[in-house]
């Protein structure tokens, strides 16, 4: 049997783990072609000794990508799995399969070093505790990440170029849709123009996000919400939904582009950071009808600030000048006869005690 210098007996008696992975579904349905390659490096692990019962087939990361370890159960027990030594040669089409994300690429690296465990791709067979062989792993590790973000450059560069035209479709809020010709237009329902209409009047008349709220309530007004599916239901306004309609730039007629960065942490979930106004992608105002103008949307952003400042000022301060004596050190209880320990204050006939 012709078995490659790197394979020892060492190796053959353990496992031999076949990663399999495609980006998207769609990739998982389009590219057959590209599974039918990474199912047949089964093969090579027959001729280089293992049995065919021996071949692990970790499968289930179809559709995921190759960005982060995070949310890849199959790569998480791939790792795990070589760790205990139960591996003696991981096999993937290439390094772009296995990861595209350099730290969790040389984590991976840094176990099979460990374990003894070879690595094999469409190109051949390397021992990860070999200088020369981790040399040339790391560097394919390194372009399949610069590959990474040359792809997702190229595809963001389109975006941002659309963007910056206000040529790029985004999802409308509740009230706006898109009309035959694909220009943004006030939701054809009469229902839902006057309901929105009226929001915004109330919020000038009360000056007032959680004021609106209790408005709509006391009117019995139900405000209209969009669901995933395009429905458009009716439900009882809420705080969150008032402050969203409020600072969404959409309602003054304003194409807006980038207000929200994106990021990922360590766990592999998104975090969401408000961008400045002057920092926005893309603004294009006066771009498509509103329900207010331009103007007024700057005016009851101002209303907001000043509202939460105030809350803000009112909730961290603490009692100062008053008739009590040392307010704010003391506690006040109010009781019908003192007891013992207590001393009358001046204002006794309200029934106040002051512990000294």
């Amino acid at each position: 049997m012709n078995v490659h210098l790197k394979v020892q007996q060492r190796h053959l008696d353990r496992g031999a783990y076949l990663y399999i992975r495609q980006s998207s579904m769609r990739q998982v349905l389009e590219n057959a072609e590209s599974a039918k390659r990474q199912y047949a490096l089964r093969g090579r692990a027959i001729a280089l000794g293992w049995c065919d019962e021996q071949i692990v087939v970790i499968d289930n990361d179809q559709g995921e990508s190759g960005a982060s370890a995070a949310w890849r159960e199959g790569f998480q027990r791939l790792v795990s799995d070589v760790g205990m030594g139960h591996a003696g040669i991981v096999m993937g089409l290439e390094v772009s399969r296995l990861a595209r994300n350099n730290a969790d690429w040389q984590r991976l690296l840094e176990i099979c070093a460990l374990a003894d465990t070879l690595i094999l791709d469409e190109d051949g067979i390397y021992d990860p505790a070999n200088f020369n062989d981790r040399l040339l792993l790391g560097l394919k590790g390194t372009m399949s990440e610069a590959e990474l973000h040359v792809i997702k450059a190229r595809l963001r560069g389109g975006i941002l170029n659309k963007a910056r035209r206000g040529e790029f479709r985004c999802p409308l809020p509740t009230g706006l849709v898109y009309d035959p010709s694909g220009h943004v237009a006030l939701d054809p329902d009469q229902h839902i123009r006057e309901t929105i209409a009226h929001f915004f009047e109330t919020f000038v008349r009360v000056g007032s996000a959680a004021q609106t709220v209790k408005a709509f309530r006391k009117e019995g007004l139900l405000f209209p919400s969009r669901l995933h599916n395009s429905q458009t239901v009716f439900r009882p306004l809420t705080a969150s939904t008032a402050m969203r309609v409020l600072t969404n730039p959409r309602y003054a007629g304003a194409y807006a582009y980038g207000r929200r960065q994106y990021r990922r942490t360590i766990d592999g979930k998104k975090t969401l950071r408000a961008r400045e106004e002057v920092d926005w992608l893309a603004c294009i105002p006066n771009a498509h009808p509103g329900y207010i103008s331009w103007d007024q949307h700057h005016e009851n952003l101002k209303v907001l600030k000043a509202n939460g400042q105030g809350y803000d000022a009112a909730r961290v301060s603490i009692p100062r000048e008053g008739p009590a004596l040392l307010p704010g050190a003391s506690r006040v209880r109010t009781m019908r006869q003192p007891f013992p320990g207590a001393v009358r204050s001046p204002t006794w006939a309200t029934g106040s005690l002051v512990h000294l």
